[in-house]
């Protein structure tokens, strides 16, 4: 099955919504991205409502933090926020053996069952996967940049914690 991909002219009007799996993390990432002409939007919305979403659309073997996020990304779309022919959803994939390899073919699975099969799903990842979306390029120096802001959202979470 081929899967819509985000092109070069989506990136001008589509949001691309991110759900909340590393906050403080994301937060600073979405910047990065921002500065090279992507519009994001950092997921907030919780409870049962995700949850639920989650229980709906994958199954319920699957591990609960792969619910959660898919939850949390169909929660978003049924919400009435977004023009859900002007978005797509990013998703990390690690490439290796880690179950987070098939949150992306589980979430691909929940849109078409949720009816939102037109909604590009982006991999965010470093091994060259799911390569064909040509809107969404990641360059050496914004890879630098993610980096930074990996090591400065590690540095902040260790400084709140040890305030708590």
């Amino acid at each position: 099955m081929s899967y819509p991909v985000f092109t070069e002219e989506m990136k001008k009007d589509y949001t691309i919504l991110v759900p909340t799996m590393l906050p403080t993390h994301f937060k600073l990432i979405i910047n990065v991205m921002e500065n090279y002409g992507y519009k994001m939007e950092l997921l907030e919305n919780e409870g049962k409502a995700v949850i639920d979403n989650g229980l709906k659309y994958v199954h319920n073997d699957t591990c609960y933090p792969a619910q959660v996020v898919i939850g949390q990304l169909i929660d978003a779309i049924e919400s009435g926020k977004y023009d859900t022919h002007k978005i797509a959803l990013l998703i990390s994939q690690t490439g290796g053996g880690c179950r987070a390899s098939n949150y992306i073919h589980l979430l691909r699975k929940a849109l078409e069952k949720a009816g939102y099969d037109y909604i590009p799903v982006i991999s965010l990842n470093f091994s060259g996967l799911e390569s064909e979306h040509t809107g969404f390029k990641i360059t050496l120096p914004m890879v630098l940049k993610m980096f930074y802001c990996v090591e400065i959202a590690d540095l902040l979470m260790s400084l709140r914690n040890q305030c708590l």
